[in-house]
């Protein structure tokens, strides 16, 4: 049957292991000098070699010296050919990559109607979800700067009574509600809300509350920078008990059920951020500084329930993941 002229050819190795090889000069020098070393042993026992006194130890003397140089030379020989082939394998394996490579590109080149491929579907839903992400974290460091504009700009009231001097102008303001602490620590979840936005608003009245706020949004942006979203990580949750027992000094393994988050690709670029970066280190342990003290304070004030929910915050949650990084629960 005549070959087609215009049959395109095809890459050497790409669908065929090649012809099966033979002999080749690997075997055939290891056969020549396997006879050359069986010759010399011959004429060296012929010409008058060890006596036979010994008995079975010289006839196993006469086998070593005859058997073992044979066989090392026969493992030389396999161990350069499985060498060899591996190469080959090796640029078989090479040119099947190229191929695919090539052909991915030409498909890519080609109609676009054609669906793309899985991998890129994927990468696109990656970045997609990055994008959201993001798109969360900014939201909500806006909301952070105009609940602080909204706390700047609100007028005295009129009929403020005079201070005493010395006297801090919070003193006279309301204390700050657990629940408007709770959803200040969490953020608002979007630009719209409204009750997030007012509960923020109060909590940045509250000096130390306003502290912990302030360090929660600074760590919260450097570890948005790595892709370390809050909303991703899902922790355990420790009994309030153990949060009691953090509030009143304990630490290591007694609360280690407090670092409750092992997101592992997280826990693993926090802490690489924290050994390379000197900014982001000082943020972190300033930032579980003021969460610390904040929460010896309150604890005293909150219930079983309040506990939970304050430990479901996002705050709580780099409070979790920095904690386990910086060793606070070790």
């Amino acid at each position: 049957m005549a070959e087609t002229k215009d049959a395109r050819p095809t890459l050497p190795g790409l669908y065929s292991r090649g012809e099966a090889a033979g002999l080749t000069s690997v075997e055939i020098a290891a056969a020549a000098l396997s006879v050359v070393w069986l010759l010399l042993s011959a004429w060296f026992f012929m010409s008058g070699g060890p006596s036979d006194d010994g008995g079975g130890v010289s006839f196993l003397i006469v086998l070593m010296v005859i058997v073992l140089p044979v066989a090392m030379i026969w493992v030389a020989a396999m161990a350069v050919r499985a060498s060899k082939v591996m190469r080959e394998e090796s640029a078989r394996l090479q040119a099947a990559i190229d191929a695919l490579r090539q052909a991915y590109v030409q498909q890519s080149q080609a109609g676009k109607g054609q669906p793309p491929h899985p991998q890129v579907l994927k990468r696109l839903d990656d970045l997609g979800g990055g994008v959201k992400n993001l798109e969360a974290t900014l939201a909500m460091l806006g909301g952070i700067r105009q609940a602080e504009t909204h706390v700047v700009a609100e007028p005295a009231v009129d009929d403020q009574p005079a201070l005493s001097l010395g006297t801090p102008a919070e003193a006279l303001l309301p204390p700050l509600s657990n629940a408007d602490l709770i959803r200040a620590l969490h953020f608002p979840e979007t630009a719209e809300d409204d009750e997030g936005f007012a509960a923020l608003r109060r909590a940045l009245k509250d000096r130390q509350a306003a502290k912990v706020i302030q360090a929660a949004q600074d760590i919260l942006t450097l570890m948005s920078q790595d892709g370390i979203y809050m909303d991703d990580l899902r922790p355990d949750m420790a009994r309030p008990e153990v949060w009691r027992a953090f509030a009143k000094g304990e630490r290591g393994r007694t609360i280690a059920p407090l670092g409750g988050v092992h997101d592992r690709s997280s826990l693993a670029l926090a802490a690489g951020r924290m050994r390379e970066d000197p900014i982001f280190r000082d943020a972190a342990h300033h930032f579980l500084r003021r969460y610390d003290q904040l929460f010896a304070n309150v604890e005293p004030g909150f219930s079983d329930e309040d506990i939970s929910a304050f430990g479901s915050t996002r705050t709580s949650r780099a409070f979790m993941l920095l904690g386990r990084v910086a060793g606070t629960f070790d």
